[in-house]
């Protein structure tokens, strides 16, 4: 079992969820989260010049079985792709074991 983490675009979110559940990856977690990068956003708003090192990103996480990684990452890569600076990032890990709360059913089969 792999964990994925993908730090996206908060605009691109409702196409990577579309693109998750049309990989049949049907849970996931995710939240806002801010990060300071060495890219700059500058704003212009009512005439006014704003810089800002703080990007406003969402975080995914994701446990998936071995034989679903490649189309899950393949999906949010897809969706979340914009080929400017600031797409994103994907992180995997390996998860050793996982259990259901409800049940006690351990290993993958407690993902789904």
């Amino acid at each position: 079992m792999k964990k994925i983490e993908a730090i996206i675009r908060k605009s691109k979110f409702e196409e990577v969820k579309e693109a998750l559940h049309e990989a049949d990856i049907q849970w996931f977690s995710y939240w806002d989260i801010t990060g300071a990068g060495k890219e700059r956003e500058d704003m212009v708003v009512r005439g006014q010049l704003f810089q800002s090192s703080y990007i406003q990103r969402r975080m995914l996480s994701i446990v998936v079985r071995d034989q679903n990684l490649e189309k899950t990452i393949k999906a949010i890569m897809d969706a979340a792709w914009t080929g400017e600076l600031g797409d994103g990032k994907i992180f995997v890990s390996t998860i050793e074991e996982t259990y259901r709360i409800r049940n006690g059913q351990k290993g993958p089969d407690s993902l789904y």
